[in-house]
């Protein structure tokens, strides 16, 4: 259990007084409560290895994740929150970088605003795993690089390196193991038709509407 950043205190279940079921993972631990006079610790036991979740294919873009199933439908989550915290915290360590070099005061100014962006930016990472865990069952994502997605321009290899998919991911196959979060092949992820296979080799960024088989 996270005490606060930086601090953890570790609970050996192996000693435990009160029994499990069998079929219960790890992935089925909740977190844990904490109150003045006791520890809860939640337990889901689901209907089944997927808990009567569906399967969701999610798609990593800079300001959303876009995930989909025949059962849902499409489901958004809105990441420019997440996007603001790596924008603002870069416009305040440019303003103290050209000084950490020559000033220690500098430096730990600068330590600080690391620190705080990574505290802000996993308070997201861990609410935005956790809306998925509660749509899905199994978890698909797209395997992607940054290496291969840097260009010439700067501003947009800042925000490739901004992006936090791989963060996001680790957290998914924590919580749900890793037989239930399995990586997909991105090729044709923006041109082919989720419910029939059809792809799409026309402009992607004009307004047509098309239907399944063209």
């Amino acid at each position: 259990m996270t005490v606060k950043p930086g601090e953890y205190v570790y609970l050996d279940l192996s000693k435990r007084y009160f029994p499990l079921l069998g079929e219960v993972s790890s992935a089925g631990l909740g977190e844990p409560i904490i109150t003045p006079e006791k520890i809860h610790l939640p337990v889901h036991c689901g209907d089944g290895d997927q808990g009567g979740k569906p399967s969701v294919a999610w798609d990593f873009n800079l300001l959303s994740l876009d995930g989909y199933s025949p059962e849902t439908g499409w489901v958004r989550i809105d990441t420019s929150k997440l996007a603001s915290i790596h924008i603002s915290s870069f416009e305040k360590r440019r303003s103290v970088q050209r000084r950490a070099s020559k000033s220690k005061k500098a430096r730990r100014v600068l330590a600080k605003y690391s620190k705080r962006e990574r505290n802000r930016a996993g308070k997201h990472h861990l609410e935005i795993a956790r809306v998925i865990q509660s749509v899905a069952g199994v978890v698909g994502h797209e395997e992607l690089s940054k290496k291969g997605m840097y260009t010439r321009s700067r501003v947009w290899n800042r925000r490739i390196s901004r992006s936090d998919w791989r963060s996001i991911a680790k957290i998914l196959e924590e919580r749900l193991g890793e037989a239930r979060v399995e990586e997909l092949d991105p090729y044709g992820s923006s041109s082919y038709y989720s419910r029939c296979g059809w792809e799409n080799n026309t402009d992607l960024n004009g307004a047509e509407v098309s239907v399944c088989g063209g």
